[in-house]
């Protein structure tokens, strides 16, 4: 799978260069203050993510059936995701809106925008998308690819991580605000992806302007490894560079490989035209992507740990 990835799994087409060069101006003062975090010194902080209630909670997303926009899975991940956050989190905003699909249905969607310390000036983003794949397009099995998928790994990993960081931040109030956002749509269909992105990036709070943002996809593969996926060393290299030193120096840096990978689309794409420079951490190599396989059984605790200590570690460090 080493051309596929979060939203269409194949190798992106690579940006136009007008689009990059005004997605970097866009995003030009966060530049340094991304570039002085990557540079400084940082006092480590005892994090206490749980990576077994991270993984158990794939397995509670998966008890919901696929998370399909217009589903009743979808419907009760939406409502178990708005309630445990309004009880972690200081504000909790549903993004609704609706998208009109190839087919010419129309699909109500909804992001949901977690927040912590909203006053503060200086913020980072954390988001993954929490919709799952209404078709089983890769399945070795022909008859069932028009069946959705579980997607436990596509889908649930991400949100694991940060229901588990929201838990986190609700006992250590973090030195700067922090943001998670659960897009929805990232993998309605071919020709139909990163929905909840696009829409976010278009209608983002007034005047918002995090200092970066982190995308959370695929990570609970059974031999995790997060090697530099190429978009985020294109967009924002610095920010690259604080998410690996942060791994390196609390002992992860095996699952965080500095190889440039594939350049994936993804959610960060649509985040990165609108000037918020976010990276994509990724597995490239998970064999039941798209898969009747991606249930709980094939996915693991190890690369939940790895991701969810680092993250919590930037965070609770200063970002």
């Amino acid at each position: 799978m080493s051309a596929r990835a979060g939203g269409s799994r194949a190798a992106a087409t690579p940006l136009a260069a007008g689009a990059l060069a005004l997605a970097l101006l866009g995003g030009a003062c966060d530049a340094a203050p991304g570039q002085d975090r990557a540079a400084r010194s940082r006092e480590l902080i005892p994090v206490d993510f749980d990576s077994d209630s991270a993984h158990a909670l794939i397995a509670h997303q998966v008890s919901f059936g696929p998370r399909v926009p217009g589903t009743a899975g979808h419907a009760a991940q939406l409502a178990w995701m708005e309630e445990t956050l309004r009880a972690y989190a200081d504000t909790v905003e549903v993004q609704r809106f609706t998208h009109g699909s190839l087919s010419g249905d129309s699909v109500d969607m909804a992001n949901v925008f977690a927040r912590f310390r909203p006053g503060e000036r200086d913020r980072v983003l954390l988001l993954a998308h929490w919709d799952t794949r209404p078709m089983a397009d890769e399945d070795p099995d022909t008859t069932r690819r028009d069946e959705p998928i579980l997607g436990a790994n596509d889908g649930g990993s991400g949100v694991a991580v940060l229901m588990e960081i929201a838990r986190v931040l609700s006992s250590h109030s973090p030195p700067l605000g922090v943001d998670l956002l659960f897009t929805d749509g990232e993998d309605y269909g071919p020709g139909e992806m990163y929905l909840g992105a696009t829409h976010f990036a278009a209608n983002p709070p007034p005047g918002y302007r995090p200092l970066y943002g982190i995308l959370v996809d695929l990570v609970a593969d059974r031999s995790p490894s997060f090697p530099v996926e190429g978009y985020s060393q294109q967009y924002a290299p610095e920010v690259v560079e604080l998410v690996y030193r942060t791994a390196e120096e609390i002992g992860m840096g095996r699952y965080f490989p500095r190889d440039v990978g594939v350049s994936i689309n993804d959610d960060h794409i649509p985040l990165n035209r609108a000037g918020f420079r976010t990276i994509d951490i990724i597995d490239f190599d998970y064999p039941y992507w798209h898969t009747h396989g991606d249930a709980p059984e094939n996915t693991s605790p190890e690369g939940l740990e790895a991701v969810g200590e680092v993250l919590t570690q930037l965070i609770l460090s200063g970002g």
